[in-house]
């Protein structure tokens, strides 16, 4: 078996959730293997320390270069230290979906986007599950690894494994030339809405099955019950209905509540790209092949309009 490696995202010494996700897929793979965690950028030493209270080998890639998220210098990085047959894991995300395709051409090996899960590996073929159609199909997928391969995992679906403490190895002298024909310019923060989703431990999130902007009333009525905030899908913004604040996914906001309540969301991966640290999901959807069931933890097969005035109701007796 080829080495495994999981690129690690990171932000002001802290571990992206996907970290240990992406363990967890690495034993998916290989359950005794020793997955090697790559942290690259600009005075890492914490979040170094932080990967290695989980990996038994961190490589540390520190320098001014990578200080900033340009696709093109961490490929020049990887493509310079990793061996020739690496099987290289990395959250698909915005950021992922940029370094991946263009790594596994240069490292002439597999590549496979948005893995859902991994059944494991027979000879030189890892058997992989991706979901298309916005989650209707699952897609079982043969991969061939005997020249190594790049996987992006979608972010969520692995439960965050425990790892076991390491050292870091500091490979930031080898990474060669790291020049870019891109320039990276700057990092823009959205404006900050009427509510911050990103602290809120109990989230009523509403998706197209409201139907019409007026419809939102029963929505924030259903919120208030429950001491709860709200967020909603992409196609709410798109229609100008709710502010860009309160948008939920990898084009929104990143959110961590204790419960989480999908209504008339179908769970595209975009939206659930969006919702980490394992939260209760209570989903209720009146199309019984809605991708979101398929990760809920309660699943209710209703049309929310007649369902969320109920609801409301029962809270408030409660």
């Amino acid at each position: 078996m080829a080495q495994i490696f999981a690129y690690i995202l990171h932000s002001d010494g802290a571990l992206d959730d996907t970290a240990l996700e992406l363990l967890a897929a690495a034993k998916k793979i290989d359950a005794n293997a020793d997955v090697t965690a790559i942290v690259t950028g600009s005075g890492i030493d914490s979040a170094c320390s932080k990967a290695a209270e989980s990996y038994k080998t961190v490589w540390k890639m520190d320098n001014e270069a990578l200080s900033y998220p340009n696709a093109e210098v961490v490929r020049k990085a990887l493509i310079n230290t990793l061996p020739a047959d690496a099987i290289v894991l990395m959250a698909h995300d915005t950021f992922g979906m940029d370094l991946g395709p263009g790594l596994s051409i240069k490292l002439d090996s597999a590549f496979a986007s948005d893995v859902v899960d991994i059944e494991g590996v027979e000879g030189s073929t890892m058997k992989l599950i991706r979901q298309e159609f916005s989650g209707q199909v699952s897609a079982h997928v043969d991969c061939d690894i005997s020249a190594g391969a790049v996987i992006n995992v979608r972010p969520g679906v692995f439960q965050a494994a425990e790892g076991q403490a390491g050292e870091v190895v500091d490979k930031s002298g080898e990474i060669g030339d790291v020049s870019a024909k891109r320039k990276f310019v700057e990092v823009l923060e959205a404006e900050a809405g009427e509510v911050d989703i990103t602290k809120s431990d109990v989230l009523v999130s509403v998706g197209r099955g409201i139907e019409d902007e007026d419809n939102l009333e029963i929505v924030f009525e259903l919120a208030e019950a429950m001491g709860a905030d709200v967020s909603c899908s992409r196609p709410i913004v798109d229609a100008k209905w709710l502010e860009k604040a309160r948008q939920v996914g990898t084009s929104g906001k990143t959110v961590k509540p204790k419960v989480y309540m999908a209504m008339g969301i179908s769970g595209s991966f975009q939206h659930m790209g969006g919702i980490k640290g394992n939260p209760f999901i209570i989903a209720v959807n009146k199309n019984p092949k809605a991708p979101i069931f398929q990760v809920a933890d309660v699943g209710v097969e209703a049309d929310i309009l007649e369902f969320i005035p109920e609801l409301t109701e029962k809270v408030q007796e409660l």
